[in-house]
């Protein structure tokens, strides 16, 4: 029986907050190894506040197009059942996110009609860097996979990052392939 860091997994935080998904799918285990002053909890609509995109800044291009089109997407990630489990480590001090991570859940007809999770947007703060932050993220989006019964879970990264994802119990499989669209000139989001 382990024992739970209460204080990183209350709920007493969340009664107020509109949760992407129910926080109890979120591995206890995982946070327990937080530090009391950090919370891990899914995204909630209010998040582009907290600084969502200012941590996803720091993996790619952000393109900010406000705060309702970023809560009108919060929602319709949300409106696709058991799909999106975004996830995020909120510094409880300031009520910042410091970091983030996604799990999409892809049906399939293949391995007996099985699914495989898809582990994307994996970012901390660079101020909270070194911490195990990243590894107990990658940590509670793979218990919400294989929870979800998903036969694998996956995710691409480029070479630098393979020896942390090593640490994190994965392993290098197989290439990714990428071709991206051309650019469009009205940056809106196609929903």
């Amino acid at each position: 029986m382990s024992i739970i860091n209460t204080a990183s997994t209350t709920h007493a935080d969340l009664p107020s907050l509109d949760l992407m998904f129910p926080q109890e799918l979120i591995s206890p285990e995982v946070s327990a190894q937080l530090p009391s002053d950090l919370q891990i909890r899914p995204l909630a609509s209010t998040d582009y506040k907290r600084g969502h995109l200012d941590v996803l800044s720091g993996l790619s291009v952000v393109n900010d197009l406000g705060e309702v089109a970023w809560v009108n997407q919060f929602h319709a990630m949300r409106a696709t059942p058991c799909a999106y489990f975004s996830i995020v480590i909120l510094d409880k001090a300031n009520d910042k996110i410091i970091g983030v991570g996604t799990v999409f859940i892809e049906r399939k007809f293949l391995r007996g009609l099985g699914s495989v999770g898809h582990v994307e947007d994996i970012a901390v703060d660079k101020n909270y860097q070194g911490k195990k932050l990243g590894l107990r993220i990658i940590q509670a989006l793979t218990h919400i996979s294989e929870s979800s019964g998903c036969y694998k879970t996956i995710l691409n990264c480029n070479d630098t990052n393979i020896p942390f994802y090593e640490k994190c119990g994965y392993v290098k499989k197989e290439n990714e392939m990428a071709k991206y669209a051309p650019e469009r000139v009205n940056n809106a989001p196609k929903l």
